[in-house]
């Protein structure tokens, strides 16, 4: 099943810098071969459910092993039966209607 998700880790007790964490989670994004689209506040991702999964588990694990004791992760997971859909065919469908 394709689905588009929106991941955001955010590591606990690990100072007020994050980026070394963000990073290494959209390195490891990348290297699954998912289509992703960083923003202020998460990460969106288009994939296969149990692709996208699992690429979620692997992010927490290296933050974890990073050093941090503890993250809150939010994952907002949106599928269609009716139709397929891409991330950029919902950003250019809402800006042709602007």
């Amino acid at each position: 099943m394709q689905i588009i998700a929106e991941l955001s880790i955010i590591p606990l007790g690990v100072g007020l810098s994050l980026s070394k964490y963000i990073a290494e989670c959209e390195r490891i994004l990348k290297n699954k071969g998912l289509k992703i689209q960083l923003h202020a506040e998460g990460t969106n991702i288009e994939g296969e459910y149990d692709q996208v999964m699992g690429a979620i588990k692997m992010c927490i694990e290296s933050v974890h092993k990073l050093g941090s004791p503890r993250i809150v992760t939010n994952v907002k997971i949106s599928s269609r039966t009716d139709k397929t859909e891409t991330m950029a065919q919902r950003i250019q469908s809402v800006e042709n209607k602007s």
